[in-house]
């Protein structure tokens, strides 16, 4: 009887044993499924945060290439202005060099220095009056004109 009192002794402690390694189990799948899920909202919270980097990043490209396109058009804008700018400098640097190379003319021909120069400017309306002279009096810009004009097409 001994022997059966033993093995009953025995038979309540190993299911107690195996009660105990069921709850244990249980707590860690439990502990498992906590764990998973927290690591699925990380991740989740992860892939939000990167979609929302993403959407912004997008703003800034565009609001660059904005940014990028106006500055083009300004540099196109400038570069014509500053196109237009030279020619008008070259065409008014050759009408001083002829206006100095008519002044140097009527300086040689009357040694009676400015004030003789302005009396025959003065006496001698022909000067004046020669079509030939005027074309170098009156010229506008026309040219650089023009050009000004293509250069915004």
């Amino acid at each position: 009887m001994a022997s059966s009192s033993g093995n009953s002794s025995q038979i309540p402690n190993s299911g107690s044993e195996e009660d105990l390694m069921d709850q244990r189990k249980r707590k860690r799948m439990q502990s498992n499924r906590e764990s998973a899920r927290r690591s699925r909202m990380r991740k989740q919270k992860h892939l939000d945060d990167l979609t929302d980097q993403i959407n912004q990043m997008k703003k800034d490209n565009a609001q660059i290439l904005s940014t990028i396109n106006v500055t083009t058009q300004q540099l196109v804008h400038v570069e014509a202005d500053n196109s237009v700018l030279r020619a008008q400098m070259s065409e008014l640097t050759q009408r001083l060099d002829y206006l100095n190379e008519i002044n140097n003319l009527m300086g040689n021909t009357n040694n009676s220095g400015v004030t003789g120069m302005m009396y025959e400017y003065e006496n001698h309306h022909d000067f004046i009056n020669s079509h030939w002279n005027m074309m170098y009096i009156n010229q506008q810009p026309i040219m650089a004109a023009a050009a000004a004009e293509m250069l915004q097409y």
